[in-house]
């Protein structure tokens, strides 16, 4: 069933679990997301990242997430990822998406407030709730190098959330987007001080990759959405390559079986855990 942001977020608070957030660029991660909240009778989060544009335009693959989330057995929000595009966030609404999240993390404080108060007007008067972001994370979406981290001060999270009136707040405590090249060191106190002191629901972007421990402590401490992608993708390029490399295949769908399969497997381990299953 379609559901809001607010809506996961509220049954994710009330179970002290985190909701996952996954981008789908494709049919497979779709399923290999809906099929596993399904088997675990969980809410779940079917995110688009407006750089996936090139193989997954707004306009084709947003229908198809709706439509999934319309006829999935649980709870589904259909999320914006990453936007500073009002206009790109409108079609999003147009649409019919039911979260959306503005990313002016990389700008100055007063530049993302304001940036991120027309988001909130704009979400708010089609009554979707809104996700932004405070600090900066070591590496944008899709993994590019962003330099050092900016890690979220929690004076400042309690200042934005005042100034902006999010429904959500992402915050910067180690995490990275894309694979990781080494272990990440999260600053887990960090999210239980900003948790103590704001009241709404904290987001963990970089989600792939991290320990099931360190993800069991930052839930423990107050974060209610994962987002989570790079690590499941991977597991699907893995097989098809995998299976590429054992016996001569004919027909694509072959290979995008086995690249859902291997995602489904993935995203499973990861759900048990947030979910805490």
């Amino acid at each position: 069933m379609l559901v809001g942001l607010k809506d996961v977020l509220a049954i994710a608070e009330k179970n002290s679990y985190a909701v996952g957030a996954f981008n789908v660029p494709n049919l497979e991660c779709i399923r290999s997301v809906i099929n596993n909240a399904e088997k675990y009778n969980v809410p779940v989060i079917l995110s688009h990242f407006p750089p996936h544009e090139y193989a997954a335009p707004l306009d084709v693959i947003g229908p198809i997430m709706l439509l999934s989330a319309e006829r999935a057995s649980v709870p589904v929000c259909v999320h914006l990822d990453h936007c500073d595009d009002m206009e790109y966030m409108k079609r999003a609404l147009d649409l019919g998406f039911t979260g959306v999240m503005y990313d002016g993390s990389t700008l100055p404080y007063d530049e993302n407030v304001a940036g991120t108060l027309k988001a909130v007007e704009l979400a708010h008067s089609y009554g979707v709730g809104i996700e932004a972001e405070i600090g900066k994370l070591a590496a944008r979406e899709g993994g590019i190098d962003d330099g050092a981290p900016i890690y979220t001060e929690p004076e400042f999270a309690v200042r934005f959330v005042a100034d902006t009136g999010v429904d959500a707040l992402a915050i910067s405590f180690g995490t990275s987007h894309g694979i990781y090249k080494s272990n990440p060191v999260l600053d887990l106190d960090r999210v239980g001080e900003i948790d103590n002191l704001v009241d709404v629901p904290l987001v963990m972007h970089g989600g792939s990759g991290v320990s099931p421990d360190d993800y069991r402590a930052a839930i423990k401490n107050g974060i209610r959405k994962i987002n989570y992608f790079s690590y499941m993708s991977n597991e699907g390029t893995k097989a098809a390559i995998q299976l590429l490399n054992s016996k001569d295949i004919t027909f694509f769908q072959d290979i995008t079986f086995a690249a859902q399969q291997a995602m489904t497997a993935d995203a499973e381990k990861a759900m048990k855990v947030f979910y805490n299953l």
